[in-house]
């Protein structure tokens, strides 16, 4: 399998923490996002979106980080990632989709630059507007997580929502956003932080990583 990435892009890492959880292994193709990598040809006929992750595999190429969580899941279910029962199912669904349909699209990097550079909204309103709506996801996140939560988002295993809820914590951690309000999410990624597949799927762990 080989995994078109970048090293801060949150959708690809909640694929690499995947393919870490399963054990499986691809390549990972850099796209520099900052540079405009991800708008190229070649990437545009990967991801029609001009975005990452697509992933590569012997059945083709996906894209959009849920659905291949999901087909990952589905292709490797050892270990499982979802509950049996389609109720707690649901209820896993529920908290992917909070982070990845309601508080990351808001604030990724290509609706942050068009506020600043078509919108010509200031650095200051700019990041008004990303601590607002991330402060309203996880106000919703540590709600429902106070009945789901045990060790993990859903009991005492990692289910696909750890891997969701861990690359945004890190993204508003990197823009200063307070975390006091939200004492089930960290203590929760305080915890999924020691973990094997998470510390080897972290930015500062990549390739491309940029050294400050």
């Amino acid at each position: 399998m080989e995994l078109f990435t970048y090293w801060r892009s949150s959708t690809a890492y909640r694929v690499r923490i995947v393919l870490g959880l399963k054990n499986l292994s691809a390549d990972l193709i850099p796209i520099n996002l900052i540079k405009g990598e991800q708008r190229s040809p070649e990437n545009l006929a990967r991801n029609p979106l001009g975005a990452v992750p697509s992933l590569k595999t012997d059945e083709g190429m996906f894209i959009q980080s849920l659905a291949i969580l999901e087909y990952l899941e589905e292709t490797h279910p050892t270990p499982a990632l979802l509950p049996l029962k389609a109720a707690d199912r649901a209820r896993v669904r529920a908290l992917c989709q909070t982070v990845a349909c309601d508080m990351h699209p808001v604030n990724n990097l290509r609706l942050l630059k068009y506020l600043t550079t078509e919108m010509g909204l200031s650095e200051e309103k700019k990041m008004q507007w990303y601590r607002h709506w991330i402060a309203e996801g996880f106000k919703a996140l540590e709600a429902q997580l106070r009945q789901t939560a045990g060790r993990y988002c859903f009991g005492d295993t990692i289910t696909l929502a750890d891997a969701c809820l861990v690359p945004q914590v890190y993204n508003a951690l990197r823009f200063d956003c307070p975390m006091a309000d939200y004492p089930t999410v960290m203590r929760i990624h305080t915890t999924l932080e020691k973990h094997p597949a998470f510390i080897a799927a972290h930015p500062d762990n990549q390739p491309d990583a940029i050294k400050a």
